[in-house]
């Protein structure tokens, strides 16, 4: 039997940098003793008022379909909150609720990109964007940042991929893997070139709330670029909500009209149970991100200040997030290599890096993701693999 020639671009060698987190999960159900730092799942549980409402809406029999687009009440809360922090004119019409970011990073590719058409990312970029913008029928070009500048942005980069074909801007703002933020500059330099080429901006947004130092600006608020961004976000990392499904994206209400009707055909709706509670944690957001800031924070330093120990180890510390970047490259060893080696000798599973583009290549992304005890002991047996490498490196 055939399959439409999409199968073809919702694939990737990527997808097999998660048999590792595979293999950790099923150590730590057979009870070995595994540190997983694989995967960007808080460990916190939601917090109480979100749960208390879910709970009070199912016990009150919400239960039946629900808008598709979402819940004017939910819809207007995601457009008061952004308009507040971003000083941008919003109203509901501006906002469409998805299944989780995911959803509305997929459906935005879909409004917006068709065959033929190139949609530039900065490398490395998150890994399920080549397959969101491939399934449209684009084709994702990646913009190289360099390890040895933090990933920074190179505006002479990005504006030299520019072709006829471009279409649009895929950013990921903070960064999904490096915990980077980009500047108001950096920012300019983007709009400056959207606008010059009338290019769509899809930023995601989804760490935005977990900035440690610095202010966090969302491209839709520079001049000239709230008609043509796409913003999504969600409440998965900043609210410990990863299993409800619950983001939204935010953009021009022509665009919003369009990606309901793909909603209609594809989830029919977020169940309203999950919306309502994702109304109080709107509502609570400012307690909630603020110790949460604070806990992300707090495990970044203690990971980081490990690390930094090993001779053989540079970490990248991030701006934002929940990951960080470990530079293995004087160990001598690939990425994939360090990871595998790392878990079967020290029970500590992290992720290549290289999934999410050759930019982070020789690179292993770690997870702030378990207690503070839990996170000291994996850095230590991080420190102490990368001794015995250097080590045995030494004698032979």
């Amino acid at each position: 039997m055939r399959f439409s020639s999409r199968v073809d671009h919702i694939g990737g060698g990527a997808v097999a940098a998660w048999d590792i987190h595979n293999a950790a999960q099923a150590a730590k159900r057979r009870g070995e003793d595994v540190i997983v730092l694989s995967v960007g799942d808080p460990d916190f549980s939601t917090p109480a008022a979100i749960t208390d409402t879910a709970i009070a809406a199912l016990t009150a029999g919400d239960t039946h379909y629900s808008e598709v687009s979402g819940r004017l009440n939910l819809r207007t809360s995601v457009a008061d909150w952004h308009a507040k922090r971003w000083n941008v004119p919003l109203d509901a019409d501006n906002v469409m609720i998805a299944a989780g970011a995911q959803n509305g990073l997929f459906t935005a590719a879909q409004c917006l990109f068709q065959p033929g058409d190139e949609v530039i990312v900065l490398d490395p970029a998150y890994l399920t964007y080549e397959a969101s913008i491939g399934a449209s029928g684009a084709k994702m070009v990646r913009v190289r940042l360099k390890s040895e500048e933090g990933f920074a942005l190179d505006s002479e980069a990005l504006a030299k991929a520019i072709t006829p074909k471009t279409r649009a801007f895929f950013i990921a703002n903070p960064n999904n893997p490096t915990g980077s933020v980009l500047s108001v500059n950096e920012l300019h330099a983007i709009a400056n070139l959207a606008v010059k080429h009338d290019l769509w901006v899809v930023s995601d947004e989804v760490y935005a709330d977990l900035v440690f130092d610095q202010a966090f600006v969302s491209i839709s608020s520079l001049p000239g670029m709230l008609e043509r961004t796409v913003t999504v976000g969600s409440l998965s990392k900043s609210h410990a909500m990863t299993g409800w499904r619950i983001g939204w994206m935010i953009g021009p209400k022509d665009l919003i009209a369009h990606a309901g009707n793909i909603a209609l055909c594809a989830i029919y709706g977020v169940p309203g149970f999950i919306q309502e509670a994702a109304v109080t944690a709107l509502a609570e957001s400012e307690s909630i991100v603020s110790e949460m800031r604070t806990i992300y924070r707090r495990r970044r330093d203690t990971l980081c200040d490990i690390v930094e120990q090993a001779a053989t180890l540079r970490v990248l510390r991030p701006a934002s997030g929940m990951f960080a970047l470990i530079d293995i490259r004087r160990t001598g060893m690939t990425a994939n290599e360090f990871s595998w080696a790392l878990f079967r000798a020290k029970g500590v599973s992290v992720l290549d890096a290289t999934a999410f583009g050759l930019a982070s290549e020789g690179h292993v992304r770690v997870a702030f993701t378990v207690s503070d005890e839990a996170l000291e002991e994996a850095g230590r047996r991080i420190v102490a693999f990368a001794a015995e490498i250097n080590s045995s490196a030494a004698v032979a």
